[in-house]
């Protein structure tokens, strides 16, 4: 199920796999298949990663009506494998899931395959996985994947990286539907949708940027999933907090950004999530957030003076 010694290392290079963390997977590669146990957790996990392979799921909230569209869909998010990972030994820590995800590398790219999917954007989609374990180690000091539920998403064929923004096909939520209707869009629980992400790593967010993202977004779903009508890409980040543009002006990239959007006028407090994604570790002391950027300067100094950041929606017509 697993490569072999020789073949491992261009694999996890293949998957962005930071260069410091290669020789550790290799040597633990020896406790996976070296333990009967092990192996069948590992067999086991990669089965549930890869059951009803990119179908999308069915929001927890919308499960108990079925699927509208009456295919065979997962209730409630992310397959179950995350909560086995902690049945792996002690010896291989953090890292198991990182062997789950190589094993389930051959489904993945199959399923690509069968879509029609450009080799170029599977690779750049699953190197998703070498930038969770960088930041891992930036906030732990140690190797590991520090979000394999995040990852499941991609390796189940429901994410794509295409250019600086990553898309993901989903359903509208009972709860998320009328939060979009507020701002204009017809939602219906159960429906398709697109959610959008900005991933770190990525450079800035460049209103171009922005452009050919949505461009290969609307060729993209409709070449590979024409079965799926997508009307809309939905957001929900602390990206779209409307206070961003009082500390970083009308100008600015991430003010450019929530324009694009028709925006929810509530919002949920999320004080944590800009803190994960600017400095890389939310339990860090608000007293202690750098101030070397705008960006940075914005989110500390707002918490510092006793503000709170929040969660903001918006959708944008596909």
């Amino acid at each position: 199920m697993l490569p072999d010694t020789d073949d491992l290392p261009d694999v996890l290079l293949d998957l962005a796999v930071p260069y410091e963390d290669v020789n550790t997977l290799i040597a633990l590669r020896r406790v996976v298949t070296g333990d009967p146990a092990v192996t069948r957790l590992l067999e086991e996990c990669v089965e549930e990663l890869v059951r009803d392979l990119g179908e999308v799921a069915v929001p927890a909230d919308v499960a108990d009506d079925g699927p509208r569209d009456g295919r065979a869909a997962r209730a409630g998010g992310v397959p179950r494998f995350v909560e086995r990972l902690a049945d792996a030994p002690d010896a291989l820590g953090d890292h198991f899931a990182a062997f789950v995800f190589v094993a389930a590398l051959p489904h993945t790219r199959a399923y690509h395959r069968e879509r029609g999917i450009p080799a170029e954007i599977t690779r750049r989609t699953l190197a998703d996985l070498g930038r969770n374990m960088a930041g891992h180690r930036s906030r732990h000091g140690t190797g590991g994947v520090q979000a394999p539920q995040w990852l499941a998403h991609h390796f189940r064929g429901e994410l794509y990286q295409l250019g600086r923004l990553q898309f993901e096909r989903a359903r509208f939520g009972r709860r998320t539907a009328p939060l979009l209707r507020q701002a204009g869009l017809d939602a219906v629980p159960g429906e398709p949708c697109l959610n959008l992400h900005i991933p770190g790593s990525r450079g800035p967010l460049t209103p171009t940027g922005c452009d050919r993202s949505l461009a290969l977004a609307r060729e993209f779903f409709r070449r590979h999933f024409p079965e799926e009508p997508y009307r809309a890409v939905t957001c929900h980040s602390w990206l779209l907090d409307p206070q961003l543009r009082l500390h970083l002006g009308g100008d600015s990239r991430i003010h450019l950004f929530q324009e694009r959007f028709r925006l929810v006028a509530g919002t949920e407090p999320a004080d944590t999530e800009p803190v994960r994604f600017v400095f890389g570790d939310p339990d860090l002391p608000v007293e202690l957030l750098p101030r070397r950027t705008s960006v940075e300067r914005a989110v500390g100094d707002h918490l510092r003076a006793g503000g709170h950041w929040h969660l903001g929606h918006g959708w944008l017509p596909l």
